[in-house]
This record gives C-alpha cells, structure tokens and sequence, in this order.
C-alpha cells in the first residue's frame, strides 16, 4: 500500500465496463491513471470523468515488447506505478473437439501469458522500492472448468495459479499480490438504480471499490483471493 492516497495505477485491459470503473476509482483515490488496450482511441471518452493525470496507451498484453513500452512510457508521464491491475482476457467458447489450437493457444496467450508478461514488469518496476500491489482479474473459469469452456479455464486457471505464485514470491518483498474471482455477469457499465434495482448482476463500480480496497490494505492483513459475486449466484 502507498503511503499516501496519491500514487500511480496502471491498468491493462480497459474497457467501457469493468476497467473504466476501475479507472475511475483508483482517480478518485487522488492516483494518475494509465489505461492500456489494444485500442487507446476507444480511451479518449473515459479520459474526461478522470481528469488531467489521466493518460491513455497502446498495448496489447500478449506482446512483450508493448509492455515493456507501456510501463517505460508510464515512467516517463507519470511515475513509478504503485498499482498495476491486470485486466485483459481471453477465450474460446466451444466444445472439446471443435477447439483448434490456434485458437486455444490465443485465449490462453490473452487470459494468462499476458498476465504473466504485466505481472513480471509490475515485480520489475516496485521490487527496488519494496513496496506495491499487483491485482489479477479473475472469473468464475478460475476455480471451475465448465463444459464447453475449456480455452477459457485453462487460461484462468493458469492466472490464478500465477497470482498464488508471485504472492508467496513476492509478498516478503512489500508486494502485495491478490486475485479477484469475479463470480458472475458484469454489467455492461455502471448500474442505472432507476432501471437495474434487483443487483442480480455485478455493478463494475462496486467491483472497483473491492480492488481499491485490496490496494489500501494493511500488510499485517493482506489478501491473496477474494470472490465477487451478486447475492442471486450459485456457487
């Protein structure tokens, strides 16, 4: 955890839902914000609600060379990231025998290399300061392979056995490593409370609100799992 409320976020994998949210929060937090996607021109209308130390970046997670550059980049705008929030995924919804291995290996590639990729630069980037939080993004897929999902539990189980990895390495270290199973469908973005009253859906802002949490913690009491599930979800 950041001494102070101020600090830097990074969060790779942004879209209108769950990452903007997250974005959101980590800058009300008094943090600068660095969205990375694929397509940062899809950034630009999020930027606004985040005020002036938001900036957004290209990067596709699966590449190497891209993260690298983000976090570079982000050195240079912003500061060294106290926070880095792996968001990105990857999946193939089929059955067995139809899966091909390309594709396989390009949700396993988006859902876990990628995580492994920008969880090594975040461990690179905090290690000298001996401080930190590295926060992995989760899903149901993370504990339970279901039928016909086999490309996307074999990347989210791989994620988690990740976070539960770099936890154990890392946590002796001052990083605080943790994983969010998020149990259930996200809605698209934030709840209209006029028009989605029965919270049988995850708001994205309050799933935001649970990885500041983890970010603010003590480390006498850290957290390595946490599940986020609407109170309908069987489990």
């Amino acid at each position: 955890m950041a001494e102070g409320a101020n600090g830097v976020a990074v969060i790779v994998g942004v879209g209108p839902g769950l990452g903007a949210s997250l974005g959101r929060r980590f800058a009300a937090g008094g943090m600068s914000v660095a969205l990375a996607a694929r397509r940062p021109e899809r950034l630009q209308p999020m930027l606004a609600e985040m005020g002036a130390g938001a900036r957004a970046y290209a990067c596709d997670a699966t590449r190497e060379e891209q993260v690298v550059a983000l976090f570079a980049a982000v050195r240079q705008d912003l500061g060294e990231p106290d926070v880095v929030v792996f968001n990105a995924s990857g999946r193939v919804r089929k059955p067995l025998i139809e899966i091909q291995v390309a594709e396989l290996e390009a949700a396993w590639r988006g859902a876990c290399l990628g995580g492994f990729i920008v969880g090594r630069e975040a461990a690179r980037a905090m290690l000298p300061r001996g401080q930190g939080t590295i926060l992995f993004t989760g899903a149901t897929a993370s504990l339970k392979g279901y039928a016909n999902s086999a490309g996307f539990a074999i990347g989210k189980f791989g994620l988690r056995g990740l976070a539960q990895s770099m936890a154990r390495e890392l946590g002796p270290q001052g990083i605080h490593v943790a994983h969010i199973n998020v149990d259930g469908s996200i809605l698209p973005q934030r709840r209209d409370a006029a028009t989605d009253a029965a919270d049988d859906r995850l708001d994205p802002d309050a799933i935001a609100e649970t990885y500041w949490q983890l970010y603010r913690q003590h480390r006498s009491a850290w957290t390595q799992e946490i599940d986020v599930r609407p109170w309908v979800e069987r489990f």
